[in-house]
């Protein structure tokens, strides 16, 4: 199955993605500048170096936290009671007690603001049963992503031998958990607080500092360890382009967000984006022969986008979207074809099409069912 639709005139030309700039970050061990809808590389410095880092490594853990979030495997509202071993985690903390009760959402929350290790381990253990078990999660996860240049050995990013990732595996797992957008009712709160009513009021200051003033900075995730140095992943949104900075091994936590910053300044003033199909629009809606469901809708997973420099004139562009047949029963999110944009019969950017609800095989009995009712209504082809 294959369509054609003209998309008329965009303001957008191909932008060469080999920029050519001055060390924006020369402190950092290595860091990314990458542009979020099509995650385009705008700056690097040793991207693909493995190296610790740190609480960052806690990304994977909210993703994973997340799907199940959104599968209703558990819920914001659930409460849960504090082990001893949770609670014994060092570091980074909301102070959690043993046998103490806490929500999903306020263990969610010292996770995002606080970086908790205490809370991290705890959902490990809610989730995976173990923080062993959640491990071996959070490595599949980015072994599902194609990840090459990251491992994990524990779900909280306390050094640890063979515990690494570089700045691109950083900005991919950034941007895969931007995809689950209510990260940011989380990351982009500057203060907070947990025990609210109690004796024990504990005031949360997110450790990113961006998100208090840096315009448009909405997250996403700080790291510091002896080993790791100073790192951060940050994303900022001005104008319909959302941008992801990395920068690893800072050796202070001022010049980590000064670097970061100079990242985010260079990407706002000098690319843009044009946006051709936006993230969960309607794009394609295909028929299925003995489904739940007669049709289903598809929708870009991410904004399908071109990038540009700044000042760029308009060019038209043709979007083609490729549907494969799909396979009984299909799952919400799943992935049926692609959204591809060219520039005469070149490609210039691609994204995935994917459903917008579950759709289940028909049973035997309601297939007889539905093919008596079209019998006697006469709507037989």
């Amino acid at each position: 199955m294959k369509k054609l639709l003209v998309v008329g005139i965009f303001a957008v030309f191909i932008f060469p993605f080999a920029v050519e700039a001055e060390d924006l970050i020369p402190n950092a061990a290595s860091g990314l500048l990458m542009e979020e809808s099509t995650g385009t590389i705008i700056f690097e410095k040793e991207k693909d170096k493995q190296v610790p880092v740190a609480s960052m490594t806690k990304m994977v853990a909210q993703i994973i936290i997340l799907e199940n979030i959104e599968s209703g495997k558990i819920k914001w509202d659930d409460v849960i009671e504090v082990s001893k071993n949770a609670a014994e985690m060092g570091g980074s903390q909301i102070y959690l007690e043993p046998g103490e009760k806490m929500t999903i959402k306020d263990l969610f929350k010292g996770i995002s603001m606080a970086s908790a290790n205490d809370a991290t381990v705890q959902m490990a253990e809610v989730i995976g049963g173990s923080e062993a078990n959640f491990v071996k999660m959070m490595n599949q996860k980015v072994k599902d992503l194609g990840l090459q240049n990251t491992h994990f050995q524990n779900c909280t990013g306390l050094d640890e031998e063979n515990h690494y990732s570089s700045a691109y595996d950083m900005a991919l797992i950034a941007r895969e958990l931007l995809r689950h957008e209510e990260i940011l009712n989380f990351s982009s709160v500057y203060e907070d607080y947990l025990r609210q009513n109690t004796e024990n009021k504990f005031w949360l200051v997110n450790t990113n500092k961006l998100v208090r003033f840096y315009e448009g900075a909405d997250g996403l995730k700080t790291g510091h360890t002896d080993a790791a140095k100073y790192c951060l992943a940050a994303t900022a949104k001005k104008n319909d382009m959302r941008l992801i900075a990395i920068v690893l091994g800072e050796e202070a936590s001022k010049v980590r967000n000064a670097e970061t910053i100079s990242l985010l300044d260079y990407g706002f003033n000098t690319v843009k984006v044009q946006r051709i199909k936006k993230k969960g629009e309607k794009v394609e809606e295909i028929e299925i022969d003995k489904a739940s469901k007669k049709k289903i809708t598809l929708v870009p997973s991410y904004d399908v986008s071109i990038l540009q420099k700044k000042g760029e004139k308009a060019k038209k562009y043709v979007v083609e979207t490729k549907v494969e047949e799909p396979t009984l029963p299909i799952k919400k999110n799943q992935k049926l074809g692609d959204i591809v944009v060219k520039d005469g019969n070149k490609e210039v950017a691609r994204g995935d099409l994917i459903s917008t609800t579950n759709v289940d095989k028909l049973s035997y009995f309601r297939l007889i069912c539905n093919t008596l009712k079209k019998a006697i209504t006469g709507d037989i082809n």
